[in-house]
């Protein structure tokens, strides 16, 4: 589902196609449960006595169980996921493996039983104006955005702007956002540590692939390696935008859902972008006000 708000019409919401995960030749995918479940152990840097020990049981039996000697009760797959601290599309994943049913639903956002969600976001994302607000899903295509994101996308080449938009290939493309901006050597910094700890975090190969394709991305020429003051452990970070109406200054957060029981609002995550300086505001709230 991505939806834009554009001017004073209401929100539209059409389906936007997710990638789906293949396999890779280096990185083959398990298929067994007790490779998937190695996998998950040897991704988090783990011992079967580490795992053993967190997850309450004999190294031998978690053994037999990576080996397929023995076969895993539905209790213990979500144990041990919980204890791997895999991503809820992933436990899915195991569970099937081990022969268990899907245990928690993945649906649009336009899905009915998840309007609250949805009207939260966008409930979020309108109260930010005149600040610009988006959602991304978990390979960072647009899911969302307020009234105030296409004025910072004017002039990105048309293919990028095409559905699903990826936002981080939009902005770092050369035909995309890069040429305007200020610190960009220091904001790909920040993207591809943002993407290489979720890569991390959620073993995606596209993901991984995506990483790959943004680091090959050429540095315009002219480009300066101008480092901003304001980042702070990776909580807010600085951006410096050319746009007609000047230089935009922004800091930038994300915002997920703390606590969700459904696969897409687990991958649901908020990017919003506050102003650095009164000169931004400024030029925001003339932004809105036209």
């Amino acid at each position: 589902m991505t939806s834009q708000v554009m001017g004073d019409t209401p929100a539209r919401h059409y389906d936007a196609p997710m990638e789906t995960a293949t396999p890779s030749p280096r990185h083959p995918v398990p298929r067994a449960f007790g490779e998937h479940l190695r996998h998950w152990r040897q991704h988090r840097r783990l011992s079967q006595l580490d795992l053993a020990q967190q997850a309450d049981i004999s190294t031998r039996h978690l053994s037999f169980v990576e080996t397929g000697r023995s076969l895993p009760s539905r209790e213990m797959v979500l144990r041990l996921a919980e204890r791997l601290d895999v991503p809820l599309r992933e436990r899915n994943t195991l569970l099937v493996a081990a022969g268990f049913a899907p245990m928690y639903r993945e649906r649009a956002l336009d899905d009915p039983a998840l309007a609250p969600a949805r009207r939260a976001v966008e409930l979020i994302l309108r109260s930010h104006e005149p600040c610009p607000a988006l959602a991304v899903d978990r390979r960072w295509n647009l899911v969302a955005a307020n009234r105030m994101l296409p004025h910072l996308l004017a002039g990105a080449a048309a293919s990028l702007l095409q559905p699903p938009v990826n936002v981080l290939r939009l902005s770092l493309h050369p035909l995309g956002l890069a040429s305007r901006i200020v610190n960009l050597v220091q904001w790909r910094g920040h993207v591809f540590e943002r993407l290489r700890q979720q890569v991390n975090a959620t073993g995606d190969m596209l993901l991984e692939g995506l990483l790959d394709e943004l680091r090959a991305y050429p540095i315009p020429e002219g480009a300066q390696d101008v480092r901003l003051a304001g980042e702070h452990l990776g909580v807010a970070m600085p951006l410096q935008f050319r746009s007609p109406s000047g230089v935009l200054s922004f800091i930038s957060t994300t915002t997920i859902f703390g606590t969700p029981v459904d696969v897409t609002l687990q991958e649901l995550a908020l990017e919003t972008f506050f102003p650095a300086d009164e000169t931004t505001a400024e030029a925001l709230r003339s932004l809105a006000a036209a």
